[in-house]
Parts: structure tokens; sequence; C-alpha cells
């Protein structure tokens, strides 16, 4: 018999960094209102939280500019007087917008030493030199983050073990493990948690309302286990 809890009672968020969050107001597909953002902070405040990493869309859909990002992130850290670490970073859509970027370092990075980058791609297809993409990144002297691996389904085994053969980092949504993102991803997830695959992990939040559902989802308590080394500030 496998023992579920709720992802809030398992005692996860204690400490916990969340690397990938659509947090920042009014930029993207995410929360659109620093109420409501501010409301997400304190409910993450008492469940322990420790660092949030805030990392809005880059994309053609979401065309933001680091610069505006920045100006956008000092509003939300002007109103927010918690004690939660933010940071800012981004979610880089695979696609040409990202390349013109990545030709002037016109980007925002995770990590303390600003040298990871996090990155997505369509859900249903491999981006056009997908590989030689990931090469560019790493020239360039980044580490690639690949954001929610798990959701992806055009991938399967031996596409993982070809981007792990090939050092790309991998951001588990920890909301896949409870099924939220449908069957497949919820697999693929324990799979990938099972081979030790992933580097990182985040929530991935876009609103008030899925928060609290993930948060009365239920989880096995070996995987929410097995998340514990990858939820500290630093794991890297």
């Amino acid at each position: 018999m496998f023992f579920k809890t709720t992802i809030e009672d398992s005692g996860l968020f204690r400490g916990y960094t969340d690397w990938h969050s659509h947090l920042l107001p009014g930029v993207d597909d995410g929360i659109k209102t620093f109420d409501d953002a501010l409301h997400i902070l304190r409910r993450y405040e008492e469940l322990g939280v420790s660092h949030v990493w805030l990392t809005p869309h880059v994309m053609e859909d979401y065309p933001n500019r680091p610069a505006d990002l920045r100006d956008r992130f000092a509003e939300l850290i002007g109103k927010y007087s918690g004690n939660i670490q933010l940071h800012l970073g981004s979610e880089n859509m695979l696609d040409c917008l990202f390349e013109r970027r990545l030709e002037t370092d016109d980007l925002l990075p995770i990590t303390d030493e600003a040298d990871h980058l996090l990155v997505e791609t369509s859900y249903f297809s491999e981006p056009v030199n997908f590989w030689e993409t990931i090469d560019l990144i790493q020239c360039r002297g980044y580490h690639v983050v690949l954001a929610h691996p798990e959701r992806y389904r055009y991938m399967d085994h031996r596409d993982y073990i070809r981007l792990k053969e090939k050092n790309v980092k991998f951001q588990l949504n920890v909301p896949s493990l409870s099924g939220f993102y449908g069957r497949q991803a919820r697999d693929n997830a324990k799979w990938l948690l099972s081979k030790g695959y992933y580097d990182l992990s985040g929530f991935d939040l876009h609103s008030v309302k899925s928060l609290d559902f993930i948060l009365h989802s239920k989880v096995r308590k070996s995987l929410l286990s097995a998340i514990t080394a990858i939820a500290q500030p630093h794991p890297l």
C-alpha cells in the first residue's frame, strides 16, 4: 500500500526554494496583480518557503525585456515586507526571440552565479535545431536548465538520457507528481525522479486558485521525500 499525504502537509515547504514561478504580476500569463502576488508570498511564508525565483516567460508571445522585468521586480520588492528571499530570472522559450537575445546576452539567468538559463520548448513538438541550440547555449558559458521535462509530449526516455549525457539539468514541476498535468506527465516525472535526473524543483505557479488546488493534492510520501535533496537553496 502506498501512503499519500497532501503537498501542504508533507513538510516539503520548510526551507524550500521554488525555482520556477510566475508571480511577477502583469507580465505574462501568470499572476495579474500585486495583491495576488503578495497573497501567495504570505501563504508561502506560512508554509516555510525560504527562496522564490520569479521566472516570467520570455518568448515571442511575451517579448519581455530584462530591463522592464527588473523594473517590475523592483516594484514588487518595494511592496513586499516578508522574509522570503526573492530572486529574478526568466523562463526562456527556445524560439527566434531567444536566439536574438542569446546573441546579445540580453538574458535573465538563474542561480546566484547567474550562469544557468531556465529554458522551455513547445509541449507538442521539438524545436527546429533543438540540439544545436543546447550546444550554443553551453558554448556561451551557460548551464542549461530544462523546465518541466516531464511535460513534453514529444520526448521519451531516450531523449532524457541524451539530454543528461549533454549535462542538461532538469527542473521538476512538483504538481506533476499529483497528476495535475495529466497521467503522461505524472508517469514521466516518477521515472525521472527514480533515475535521479532532477536537479531543481518548483511549482510553476500561475494563480492563487492553482496554489490552493496544488496544496490539497495528494502525492506518495516516498516521492515527496525524494524531492528533499533538490529542494534546498543551492543544490546545483
